[in-house]
C-alpha cells in the first residue's frame, strides 16, 4: 500500500485528511507515495514555532546551539546509507546522493564549528566597536544583534532534498530561530525521512523544526514581522512570493536563491593540450551530468574564445559520449534520471527555444540510451550540448533548460566575455579557467557585479577545488538579479541574516551592564587579589590589575636592539631620530613597551591562567623616550566560558600610559583561564 507523507506540525505528526497527489519514482515511474497538506493549520504551526521553539532556542547560547548542531550532524551521518538508498528513487546516482546528503551534513558540521570558534558563548552578538557619541566619553553607542522572535519558513527546491533544508536550518538554528521546512513535492519523501530522523533523535528542543508536506496553502498569510522566509526555486516563483501580501504587509525578511544562467569562461591561454583546457572540459561535463544537470549552479553557458570553439566542442562531445545514463543503483551508471517526467518535459520545451538559436553538438533531446531501466517510464534524458555561433542571440542568455544541457558560446576578448556573462542578468556562480592572472582579473572584476560567486580554476587550485557548482557554507550562496538577489550561508553572515540589528545608546557603565563587555569609561574593580589568581567563574567584567611604573632607560633600548636585532635608526641613531618630526629623538621599540607591560601585569606563579594565546588590536599611540615611566592597566573586558571544557577565554583591555597619564599603547590580551576544579566541564 502506498504511504501518504505526513507533516510534522505543532509537536506531532499529522496525516492529511484527503488521499493526496501521487509521487513517482524517477527511475521506474512507480507511485511510491502520496502528498497533501490538507488539514494542516498553518497559522497554528507558525504560532507553535514562535511560542514553543523560539523561547527555548533563545535561552541557549551560540555555543550550546553549535553543540546541538554537531550532535545532529553526527546522528545523521550514521543514517547516510538509508538516505543514499532513498535518493536513488529521486534519480540520483551514488555520487549525486553524496553531493546532497554529505553536503548537507557537512553544512551542519561547518556551522557547529563556526558557532564555537567565531561566535560568543552568549545569546546575543555584538557588531563592531563601541561608538563614542559625545566628547566627554559619557555617551556611547553599539550595535546589538538579537534573535528574531519568529519562525524561519524555508521553501526548498526539488533538486537537493537533503542539502537544501539543512543549509537553511543550520544558520537559522545557530541564530536561535525555529524552522518550518516546506520541501518541493517531487522529492518530498526524502526530506520527510530526513525530518523524521531529526525528530527521532530527540536532540533538538521541541518546536525547533516543523515540516509541511504538500501545498503551502495559506502559510504566508500568517506571517508576522518577526518571521523570515527563505526560498529556493525558479526566478518566476521567487518574484511571485516576494510580492505576496503577507510578505509585503509585514515587511517580512525574504531571501531568494533562484536558478540562473551561470557561465564558465575559458581563457585564451588555455589552448588544447594545456592542463587548463582539460580542466575546463572536465568541469563542463561534470556540471552537465551531476544530478542530471539539475543544479541551480550548473554551467548553462560555456563561453570560449572564438578560435577554440571547434576544439572545445569536439573535446566535450567525446567526453559526453562516455557518459552512461541509466538506473542510478548501477555502479556503472554516470548519470541518473531527472526528478520526474514533468521535469523532463519542461526541459524539452526549453530546449526547443535554445535550438532555434543554435545547433546540436551532442545528444538527442527526445530519447536516451538507458542502462538497466525503461527510458520512457523513467525520467531519463541524454546530456545535450548545443552550440550558438551567434553570441548575440538572446535565447542562450534568457532561457534555462534545467537539466543536462549547456550551450557553447564564442567570445572575442575579455571585454566581450564580461558583456556576455552579464547578459544572464544575475547568476549564482561563474568560473574562469585560466593561468593568466591579467585575464582572470579582467573577468573577475568585470563579472563580479552580476555573480554571487566566482571560481578561478587552474592547476594551482585544481586538486583542492570543489568545482564550479559546489556552494560552500563559509561563503555566500546567492546572486543578484535573476538569481534572486539574496544570500544564503556565507558563514557568520548567514547567522546574522536571522538576527535583528538594534543600535543601543547609553552611558559606558550601562552599556557594560547591557552587553556583558567592559566599555572604557566604566568603573574598574581594583582589589588586593590579582585577577590572574581567579578561576573563570570568579572573574567579573571590570576586574583590573595595575602595574608599574617602570622607567625606560637608554640601556634598555640598546639591549633590546642588540638582543632582537631590531636596530632601526629611531632606536639607535640620535641624530636621524631627532630629524624625524614624529620621534624628535631616540625612542623605545614598540615591542619593548609591550614586553615591559607584560612584565608589569603578569602574576608569575602557577594559577588559573593557562596560556596567553594572542594579542589583538595593537596600536602604538605615542613614542616612549628614555626616562619615560610606564604604567599598565589590565581590565577583564570579555569572559567566554567554553562549553564542555575545563577553561574559558578572557579578553583583557590593556592600556599602557606614561608618567603624564597619556596612552602610549593599547591592545587586547587573550588568555585561556581554567574553571574551578570539579566544575563539571573539566
Amino acid at each position: 500500500m502506498v504511504s501518504v507523507l505526513r507533516s510534522f506540525v505543532s509537536g506531532s505528526w499529522h496525516a492529511p485528511s484527503d488521499e493526496g497527489a501521487p509521487l513517482h519514482d524517477a527511475v521506474t515511474g512507480e507511485e511510491i507515495a502520496r502528498i497533501s497538506s490538507s488539514g494542516v493549520d498553518m497559522g497554528a504551526a507558525l504560532e507553535w514555532g514562535r511560542r514553543t521553539g523560539g523561547p527555548v532556542l533563545r535561552e541557549l547560547t551560540f555555543h550550546q546551539r553549535a553543540s546541538l548542531l554537531k550532535a545532529l550532524a553526527s546522528h545523521l551521518r550514521e543514517h547516510r546509507e538509508e538516505l543514499y538508498a532513498l535518493s536513488a528513487r529521486t534519480g540520483a546516482t551514488r555520487n549525486d546522493a553524496r553531493f546532497d546528503v554529505d553536503g548537507g551534513i557537512g553544512v551542519l558540521f561547518a556551522y557547529a564549528s563556526k558557532g564555537k570558534r567565531e561566535l560568543p558563548n552568549d545569546t546575543v552578538l555584538l557588531e563592531g566597536d563601541v561608538e563614542p557619541l559625545g566628547k566627554g566619553g559619557t555617551f556611547v553607542g553599539r550595535h546589538l544583534l538579537a534573535p528574531s522572535h519568529g519562525v524561519a519558513v524555508q521553501i526548498n527546491a526539488f533538486n537537493f532534498p537533503v542539502w537544501g533544508p539543512l543549509e537553511k536550518l543550520a544558520p537559522a538554528f545557530l541564530a536561535g530561530m525555529p524552522s518550518l521546512v516546506k520541501p518541493a513535492s517531487p522529492t518530498a519523501y526524502l526530506t520527510a525521512r530526513l525530518v523524521e530522523l531529526i525528530v527521532e533523535s530527540g536532540l533538538l528542543p521541541e518546536g525547533s523544526v516543523q515540516l509541511v508536506c504538500g501545498e503551502p496553502r495559506d502559510l504566508l498569510d500568517h506571517l508576522t514581522e518577526q518571521d523570515i522566509v527563505g526560498f529556493t526555486g525558479s526566478a518566476s516563483t521567487a518574484a511571485l512570493l516576494r510580492t505576496h501580501p503577507g510578505i509585503v504587509r509585514n515587511s517580512v525578511r525574504f531571501n531568494a536563491e533562484a536558478d540562473s544562467l551561470n557561465c564558465s569562461v575559458l581563457g585564451p591561454d588555455a589552448a588544447p593540450g594545456t592542463p587548463e583546457f582539460d580542466l575546463y572540459v572536465g568541469q563542463l561535463v561534470t556540471e552537465m551530468t551531476v544530478k542530471a544537470g539539475q543544479k541551480c549552479t550548473a554551467i548553462r553557458r560555456a563561453l570560449v574564445p572564438e578560435g577554440m570553439l571547434d576544439a572545445v566542442a569536439t573535446a566535450v562531445r567525446d567526453r559526453l559520449a562516455g557518459i552512461v545514463v541509466g538506473d542510478p543503483a548501477d555502479p556503472g551508471v554516470h548519470m541518473g534520471a531527472l526528478a520526474g517526467l514533468d521535469q523532463r518535459e519542461e526541459v524539452r520545451r526549453s530546449l526547443k527555444a535554445l535550438l532555434d538559436a543554435g545547433t546540436l553538438v551532442f545528444g538527442d533531446p527526445e530519447r536516451a540510451d538507458v542502462r538497466g531501466a525503461d527510458a520512457e517510464r523513467g525520467a531519463f534524458m541524454s546530456p545535450v550540448l548545443l552550440r550558438a555561433d551567434d553570441p548575440g542571440r538572446p535565447e542562450p542568455h534568457e532561457v534555462e533548460a534545467f537539466g543536462p544541457v549547456s550551450t557553447l558560446i564564442p567570445f572575442r576578448d575579455a571585454a566581450h566575455a564580461v558583456e556576455l556573462a552579464a547578459r544572464g542578468r544575475g547568476s549564482l556562480a561563474g568560473s574562469v579557467v585560466t593561468a593568466d592572472p591579467a585575464f582572470a582579473r579582467r573577468i573577475v572584476l568585470g563579472a563580479a557585479p552580476w555573480h554571487g560567486r566566482l571560481l578561478v580554476l587552474n592547476t594551482e587550485d585544481a586538486k583542492e577545488s570543489t568545482g564550479h557548482g559546489s556552494p560552500l557554507p563559509a561563503l555566500v550562496h546567492g546572486g543578484p538579479g535573476r538569481a534572486g538577489g539574496g544570500e544564503e550561508m556565507g558563514g557568520v553572515r548567514g547567522v546574522v541574516h536571522h538576527l535583528r540589528r538594534t543600535a543601543v545608546q547609553a552611558g559606558p557603565s550601562m552599556m557594560t551592564a547591557l552587553t556583558g563587555r567592559w566599555v572604557p569609561g566604566t568603573d574598574r574593580n581594583v582589589t588586593g587579589e590579582h585577577p590572574f589568581r581567579k578561576h573563570l567563574e570568579d572573574l567579573r567584567v571590570g576586574d583590573t590589575a595595575v602595574g608599574g611604573p617602570r622607567r625606560v632607560t637608554l640601556d634598555d633600548i640598546e639591549h633590546f636592539a642588540e638582543f632582537t636585532g631590531d636596530t632601526f635608526y629611531a632606536h639607535m641613531d640620535e641624530e636621524s631620530a631627532r630629524a624625524n618630526p614624529f620621534f624628535g629623538g631616540r625612542v623605545a621599540h614598540g615591542y619593548l613597551v609591550v614586553s615591559f607591560a607584560a612584565g608589569l601585569f603578569v602574576d608569575p606563579a602557577p594559577g588559573p591562567v593557562l596560556a596567553n594565546y594572542g594579542l589583538e588590536n595593537l596600536r602604538f599611540l605615542a613614542p616612549v623616550k628614555p626616562g619615560d615611566e610606564l604604567t599598565v592597566t589590565l581590565t577583564a573586558k570579555e569572559i567566554t566560558p567554553r562549553e564542555g571544557a575545563g577553561y574559558g577565554e578572557v579578553r583583557w583591555d590593556t592600556d599602557v600610559t606614561n608618567q603624564e597619564g597619556a596612552s602610549v599603547a593599547k591592545y587586547d590580551v587573550l588568555t585561556l583561564v581554567a574553571k574551578r576544579p570539579g566544575s563539571g566541564d573539566g
